[in-house]
């Protein structure tokens, strides 16, 4: 899985999300109803969308046939992947909200490609809930 993420995130190989098509999309049904949910994908920053050429999440995201919006601008800082567990832990100020309007009072759920330290969907779910969201979930492709 390893092997096929980097393919997928760092090579740009797009397609192999289809492959997992069917068990994202039944993975989600299980987990939640498709009434009164928003679906958030995690942002890049603008460098780090310009180097991938495109938002891994994002695509994740489209994958489930559900209405997303993306409110959330992600600051540049240094690789995830780069950083110790602690250091992730710790970091906060990763996002600003650009259009709170489209969240309050409404059932949102962050779509993200890897959960590992949880660091990233609790900023972003902070920041969601502080700016009126009703709830915050989350669902992510692959747990680390």
């Amino acid at each position: 899985m390893k092997d096929i993420l980097a393919r997928f995130k760092f090579r740009g190989d797009t397609a192999l999300a289809e492959l997992f098509k069917q068990d994202v999309q039944a993975a989600f049904k299980r987990s939640f109803s498709m009434k009164d949910h928003l679906l958030i994908p995690i942002p890049l920053s603008k460098e780090r969308l310009k180097e991938r050429g495109f938002n891994q999440s994002v695509v994740l995201a489209s994958l489930l046939g559900t209405p997303m919006t993306q409110p959330l601008v992600k600051s540049h800082q240094s690789k995830q992947s780069k950083k110790s567990k602690n250091e992730r832990l710790y970091q906060t100020g990763l996002f600003r909200l650009e259009q709170p309007d489209t969240i309050v009072r409404r059932n949102v759920i962050l779509i993200d490609d890897i959960y590992t330290t949880g660091a990233t969907i609790y900023d972003a779910a902070r920041i969601l809930k502080d700016s009126g969201a009703k709830s915050v979930s989350s669902f992510t492709f692959i747990r680390s």
